[in-house]
Order: structure tokens, then sequence, then C-alpha cells
């Protein structure tokens, strides 16, 4: 949601050092577990195109009598929801006296855990954590301030600013020492991809390797800003924090009718945007401090960039990017598929801001090869 005030801004241009010259910029989903690299030229436009060789399973939207339930039922790595799928369980972990919510699945198998982005929570994952758990030790959990984890007001524990990517940071890896008790993978989306950087970054020995779905640009960080546009930002960002216009704001955006015209914007296929999603979205920002935890957030313009931390990363990144994305522009991501340690940028053709929710189908394929390639 902090993207809506990012469209009136100019943005100045960003460098990216240790990059890889004449890499591929995007790859086609396709037969077989690993992706084969091709040019954008040659990507289908319209359809989807489907991970797992079926080119007739365009996604799993198609009927049943449209794609042949042999062809559901026979393909494994087709993401449908069966009996045999592990139970999601729901727990709380106190991490440093906040109540942490976290869903777990699956008992044996590498280590996943899940991060979500700006404005959700643990739940935005719902179509692929008992998915993965098939195969996987799978967790997803609540950000301190998102979802149904804790949401102090860091102005009255006098605080300067607490919604950083530093404290997530430091609450994923805390998280993977006491609740996982594991070396992790770490999936994500939009800030969730920020967030899992910067663990990576702090504590490598933790991390096996990273998937960034969409991952937030940082469009309005204070370095992508043109001088002269620097001081009108804080002059705004003084305003909504200091002011009854920020509660005025989030008041307006905070309802079923908003949420549901936000996720319409950022979703491609807007079938996907149901009454259940808007709930599992809205409900949490209901919540006493939730306004707090929105306005810190939003007028945080400093922090780490994801070309800052990539160029520090040491395990594995994958990237996966909706290439319908409104908020966070493909032809921006595209740079990020440059630095070393990116393995592959997978373009999802026709899909959103959040493709795992979007498009499951699509990335719990993508999710499991990654792991695959690099479980030990």
């Amino acid at each position: 949601m902090s993207t809506l005030v990012s469209h009136s801004l100019s943005f100045s241009n960003v460098s990216f050092p240790l990059l890889r010259p004449h890499r591929n910029r995007g790859v086609v989903l396709s037969s077989g577990l690993l992706p084969k690299p091709i040019s954008l030229s040659q990507r289908a436009p319209s359809s989807r195109i489907d991970p797992v060789g079926y080119c007739s399973v365009r996604c799993l939207r198609d009927s049943a009598q449209e794609i042949g339930q042999d062809k559901i039922s026979s393909n494994p790595m087709v993401t449908t929801t069966t009996s045999q799928e592990p139970e999601v369980r729901t727990s709380m972990w106190n991490w440093r006296g906040y109540r942490t919510r976290y869903q777990s699945a699956g008992e044996t198998g590498p280590s996943l855990v899940l991060v979500h982005g700006f404005g959700a929570n643990s739940d935005h994952w719902r179509k692929n954590i008992s998915v993965l758990a098939k195969s996987n030790r799978v967790y997803s959990i609540d950000l301190i301030g998102y979802g149904y984890s804790d949401k102090p007001n860091p102005r009255e524990n006098g605080l300067d600013s607490f919604y950083t990517f530093e404290t997530w940071a430091d609450q994923l890896n805390d998280f993977c020492t006491d609740v996982v008790r594991d070396n992790a993978f770490f999936i994500c989306n939009s800030i969730g991809g920020v967030v899992s950087l910067q663990a990576a970054v702090m504590q490598p020995q933790i991390c096996k390797g990273i998937m960034l779905l969409n991952i937030s640009l940082r469009m309005l960080h204070i370095k992508k800003q043109p001088w002269f546009g620097r001081p009108f930002i804080k002059s705004f960002q003084s305003l909504l924090r200091n002011t009854a216009v920020g509660k005025l704001f989030f008041k307006a955006i905070a309802t079923p009718e908003s949420v549901r015209s936000i996720l319409c914007q950022c979703y491609h296929d807007t079938s996907a945007v149901t009454d259940e999603l808007v709930q599992l979205i809205l409900q949490p920002g209901l919540d006493p401090g939730a306004v707090d935890v929105f306005l810190e957030f939003i007028c945080y313009s400093g922090g780490p960039l994801p070309e800052e931390l990539l160029e520090k990363m040491k395990c594995p990144v994958v990237i996966a990017w909706g290439d319908k994305d409104p908020w966070e522009p493909i032809e921006l991501g595209k740079m990020y598929g440059e630095f070393a340690v990116v393995e592959d940028f997978i373009v999802l053709p026709n899909v959103g801001h959040c493709p795992q929710d979007e498009a499951p189908d699509l990335v719990n394929p993508l999710i499991q090869s990654f792991i695959d390639r690099h479980a030990k």
C-alpha cells in the first residue's frame, strides 16, 4: 500500500555494480525441473506457460472438462488440494517479549520459511504451505507488526524507529534458530524479499538460498529520489506521521472496498481477489496498533536497497517476477538478474505483484525445483 504514494514521485537512475554482462533476462517455464533460458522476444505474450510441460494446462483455473481430469491427477507437479496434503498448524512464538504468529506443516525434508510482503501476513501463503509441505518442513511467519503478531508502537517505547529491515531480519534469523532449528531456504514476496536478503547478510550461515517473488524495488528510498525532491518527501512523511492526516488516510483505506480496489490493482487476474483474500488482508489491519505500523513503514525511506544486499549475498538466489506488476515494474527488476549470485530471472507471464497467491500453479513447482537443486 505504500506504493500508492509512489506514482506521484519521480525516480533517479540506479547503478548496479558487480553485474554479469550478456545474461539472459528471462526464462520460459518448460518441461523438466530446470527452466530453459530464452530471449524475451520468444516468450508467448498472452497465455501462461505450464511449468511442467503440459502446454494445454495453462493454469489450474481451467476446468477439468477442458484439460482432462487425468492430466491433473497424473501430474505430480500440478498444484491441487487433496486430502493427502499435510495439515497446517498455527502457533505463537515469543520473540523478545512480543507474540509472533506462525504457521507450519510438514515433518521431513528441507526447511522453508515463507516471508510475506507489506500489509500482508502468513495467510497470504495459504495456497503454498500444504503443497510444499509434502516434501519439506514449511513455516510461514507474521513479521512483527503484521498479521496476528504484536504491533508495538515504537513511540511508546521511546524508539525513533522500530519497523526496519534490520528488526525484521533479526526476527527472521531468531525464528530459524528458536523454532525451525535448522538452516532454511527463504521464499519471499515484495518487502519480504528485502527482509530475507538482510537476514542472510547478517547471518549467512542460516540461509541456504533465497527465492524472490516480485521483490520490492524500494522506489521511495531517499537514495532513489532526485536531490530537489528529498525535502518534499521528508515533509510529506512528517505530515503523515505527526498529524491527523496519516490516521485519516489509513482509515480511508482500511475498508473492504478500498482493500479490494488495491488488490485489484496489483493482481492481474482479478478473479483471484476473493472475499476470503480481502478479509485475510483487512482483518489484522483493524487491530489496535496497525495504524502506527502502517505510518511508521510508509515514512521509512532509509535502510538497505535490494541491489546493495545482493552484492553481499553468499547463498544462491532465484528471482521470479510477474510481468503485469504495476507497482514493481519488471523492466527495472530485470537488472537484479545480472548480479553474479542470481542463478535465474524467471518471467511469470500475465501475473501481478503477488505470484504465490495469484499463480500458485506456476510458483509452487518453481520453489520445489529450486529447493531440489540446493538441498543437501
